[in-house]
Parts: structure tokens; C-alpha cells; sequence
């Protein structure tokens, strides 16, 4: 019986060991796809920034060539 008994505990150790390997690679997949999502929303950010910095640019740009167009004249 006893020995009976250390088999089932040994088997119910692995089976919880197994269970919190399961939670980890879960928890570590979300993080995972979580941190993905983030760098995308980043990335986007970060291109609408330098979208807006060209405009500006341009604008800019196109404003002083014309005022040295003017000058000229």
C-alpha cells in the first residue's frame, strides 16, 4: 500500500509539474504576442511622426524657396 501510495504521489508531482510548464508557456505566449502588439503600435506611431516631420519639412521648404523666389524679383 505505502508503495502504492509514493507511485501516486510521484505521478501527481509530474502532473502538476507538467501543468505549471503548461501555464508558463501560456503566460509566456501571450507576454510574447502582447510585447508583438506593442512594437507594431510603436512602429506605427513612430511613422506617423516622421510623416508629419516630412510635411512639415516640405512645407517649410516650399515657403522659404518662395520667399527667396520673391527676393529675386
Amino acid at each position: 500500500m505505502k508503495k502504492l501510495a509514493n507511485h501516486e504521489k510521484k505521478n501527481n508531482q509530474q502532473d502538476n509539474a507538467s501543468i505549471s510548464q503548461g501555464i508558463k508557456n501560456t503566460a509566456g505566449a501571450a507576454f510574447h504576442t502582447v510585447h508583438s502588439a506593442l512594437e507594431t503600435t510603436e512602429n506605427a506611431a513612430m511613422n506617423a511622426v516622421d510623416a508629419t516631420t516630412n510635411a512639415i519639412n516640405n512645407l517649410t521648404d516650399d515657403e522659404n524657396n518662395n520667399r527667396r523666389n520673391q527676393n529675386k524679383e
